[in-house]
């Protein structure tokens, strides 16, 4: 089977919580090249990247991820083997969608980047993202590298809600999009526009909701591929061209996924090896941790519908590796030490909405000058996030605190809709090392708790190392822990366990976040002179 230019994508979901089951499928494939192979243990990722969309260029593949209110957003995740993957770069470099992004009077959460496609157009050798903004419009940038620089192509004043972007062997640009009606939007030569738009299917009430859309042609076939928040996967086929007529199958429905207390592998995408076996990457609900891609192999009816593989009824916890070519390098790790070196973030980092770009720099550590005044965390702009490792995973920060003034609040977090810290406090021309607890927000995201203090010590020199603990297996709240040092070897732990909740509606799961805001006037920095991400 040939796919349009390798063209595939991964997932979004936005409703619903997840429910765990069975589903039917066929018999693993017992190939020698396969039964010889190594193993792979899902997640194949770790780490929360929701609603991707995977597609294969050459001997490389490439993925995209939901970021919501997080900057630079949709991050962009390659490998080489479907199994180990790194940040190569992000598709939108700025939410310069609104002031709300920039915690302006405002604030974005949950808002920005949802599902949204990720393409390779070989005609011009681009890259092409695509993704609705807030309902109202959506926006097209492009690249000729996934690392950047990434530049606005164009907006369209349609939203193509949880869209899928197909370039087809002719080189026209197709968006299947929608939610329970699903439309099909063709693009003018250059993308810039939209020709025409039609709606080619309306889901029938049995099945409910069917939304993150991934189009696709395969052996002269199109394809939409689409979820049933949280716990369904199906697929439309039309031989007719893009603009159908569509009929339905179901891929899966409350099958068992990979992960313990994690639901149903849901909104995904499918991509071909170079040998032409087939995957589908999926992601889990595994709150509190987020949603984490799997893998699984796909084959293929003989009247062209996909069947996932299965291992007792469930989607496989290990699978044979797919059959690549040997990959020319490792891909960076996820995880480990940055000494915030160079002149520019590297990839695994984003903001909590836009930064003031004028009050962070990057060279002999990170510095983060105050940027707000206010004594929420959650209206506090350059807080500067990286996502929690599972199973379990500890942040180490070193952080310099001798230029921090009186009311300065600095230090590192565990951040979501419901918070806690350990940092430093300024007051009086004294420091002390506290760990806060009851950051709350409320189901839209405004805040009822700023944080009440539950445990300090005090601190002498300028000097601190601060440690976050975060458990994050899924099926019930699990305990993020604090502790700090004065030498960077014995470690003393502060305060009482805090309960990282699991509920899914926040979509984005916890992530370890550095900070420092001022609560009287700005002026006062911190330098945090390295961070380490280390698993048990």
């Amino acid at each position: 089977m040939n796919l349009s230019w390798s063209h595939q994508p991964l997932t979004r979901r936005r409703t619903l919580a997840a429910a765990t089951g069975l589903a039917a499928g066929a018999l693993l494939p017992t190939g020698p090249a396969l039964a010889a192979a190594a193993q792979y243990t899902n997640p194949v990722i770790w780490q929360d990247f929701a609603d991707i969309d995977v597609m294969r260029v050459g001997d490389t593949y490439y993925a995209s991820a939901s970021t919501m209110h997080y900057s630079p957003g949709a991050p962009v995740l390659r490998s080489y083997d479907l199994v180990n993957w790194e940040i190569a770069g992000h598709a939108v470099p700025s939410l310069d969608f609104g002031a709300k992004y920039d915690l302006n009077g405002a604030r974005g959460y949950v808002r920005g980047i949802w599902a949204s496609s990720l393409a390779y157009r070989p005609s011009n050798r681009t890259f092409y993202w695509l993704g609705q903004i807030d309902f109202a419009r959506t926006y097209l940038y492009t690249a000729t590298a996934v690392e950047g620089p990434w530049s606005r192509l164009t907006t369209i004043s349609t939203p193509y809600y949880d869209a899928g972007l197909l370039v087809d062997t002719d080189d026209t640009l197709y968006v299947a999009y929608g939610n329970t009606t699903i439309s099909v939007a063709q693009l003018s030569r250059d993308g810039r526009t939209q020709v025409r738009t039609q709606e080619v299917f309306r889901t029938p009430s049995s099945v409910g909701t069917l939304e993150g859309a991934r189009f696709y042609k395969i052996n002269g076939q199109y394809y939409i591929f689409l979820t049933r928040p949280a716990n369904g996967q199906y697929i439309l086929k039309s031989s007719s061209g893009p603009f159908g007529p569509y009929t339905m199958r179901q891929v899966l429905l409350d099958l068992r996924g990979p992960i313990p207390g994690g639901g149903v592998p849901h909104q995904g995408g499918l991509v071909r090896t170079q040998s032409g076996a087939w995957y589908y990457m999926a992601f889990v609900d595994a709150y509190p941790g987020g949603r984490m891609p799997a893998l699984a192999p796909v084959t293929w009816t003989a009247d062209g519908w996909p069947v996932v593989q299965l291992v007792d009824g469930a989607w496989g916890t290990t699978y044979p590796r797919p059959a690549v070519p040997t990959p020319p390098r490792q891909v960076t790790p996820m995880t480990g030490v940055d000494t915030f070196d160079g002149t520019s973030l590297k990839p695994r980092w984003e903001w909590n909405h836009n930064p003031d770009n004028t009050r962070w720099s990057v060279g002999n550590g990170l510095t983060l000058r105050t940027a707000t005044v206010t004594h929420d965390l959650y209206w506090a702009r350059n807080t500067l996030t990286h996502r929690i490792q599972g199973l379990t995973s500890t942040a180490t920060v070193q952080l310099d605190h001798s230029a921090m003034r009186d009311g300065d609040r600095a230090g590192l977090a565990l951040l979501r809709d419901s918070s806690a810290w350990i940092g430093l406090k300024r007051d009086g021309g004294a420091t002390r090392v506290v760990t806060v607890t009851g950051l709350t927000m409320d189901g839209n995201w405004n805040t009822t708790g700023t944080g009440t203090e539950v445990a300090s010590a005090p601190v002498s020199g300028g000097r601190v190392w601060l440690r976050a603990n975060a458990d994050i297996r899924p099926g019930a709240p699990r305990p993020g822990t604090f502790s700090y040092s004065t030498d960077g070897i014995t470690f003393t732990r502060l305060g009482p366990a805090f309960s990282m909740g699991n509920d899914w509606r926040f979509f984005m799961g916890y992530r370890f976040a550095l900070f420092n805001h001022a609560t009287q006037a700005l002026g006062g920095a911190v330098r945090v002179t390295r961070f380490e991400v280390s698993t048990p």
